[in-house]
């Protein structure tokens, strides 16, 4: 699948389930507490293939401020989820700490999509995409098969290198 697609995809994945957790009642605690861990497997997993492949692959002069934010959101994000899972989806702080991290998803989603899409599509070509594509969802069906999730706690030093 072509790389762009599979993040695309995943975006679009990893936002149906918030909007499937916005949805659960106050008192499900259970339910509320496995969909953020597919959220934050999902999230894990995506930030890992984006470091690992995507962002090296679209590193340039002109692209390298746009990926040292990337990186930095990744981090607010790991940081995010490093906190939700040394919580219970019964505490207090629960819900508004999973808002957070669902507004700055949808904030890095965005940004990711119109400025480092566009770039992608001019640096690098169909086949390269394509490749590149193929390599980030065989990484991404590999961390899926374990808790891609509980590796995010170690990775909130500081923002991955681009």
């Amino acid at each position: 699948m072509h790389a762009l697609e599979l993040l695309k995809q995943q975006h679009e994945e990893v936002s149906k389930l918030f909007k499937k957790y916005e949805k659960l009642a106050d008192h499900d605690d259970e339910e509320r507490q496995e969909l953020f861990e597919q959220i934050a497997d999902r999230l894990g997993a995506h930030a890992k293939i984006e470091e690992l492949y995507f962002y090296p692959a679209m590193k340039k002069d002109d692209t390298e401020d746009d990926l040292r934010e990337a990186v930095e959101e990744h981090l607010v994000v790991k940081r995010l989820i490093a906190d939700l899972i040394s919580m219970d989806a019964a505490d207090e702080e629960f819900d508004a700490k999973m808002k957070v991290l669902q507004e700055n998803v949808e904030h890095h989603v965005e940004e990711e999509e119109k400025d480092l899409f566009k770039s992608a599509r001019k640096l690098l070509t169909k086949e390269q995409l394509e490749d590149l594509g193929i390599q980030m969802e065989e990484e991404f069906d590999t961390l899926m098969e374990g808790e891609p999730r509980m590796d995010v706690p170690e990775e909130t030093d500081r923002a991955a290198p681009i």
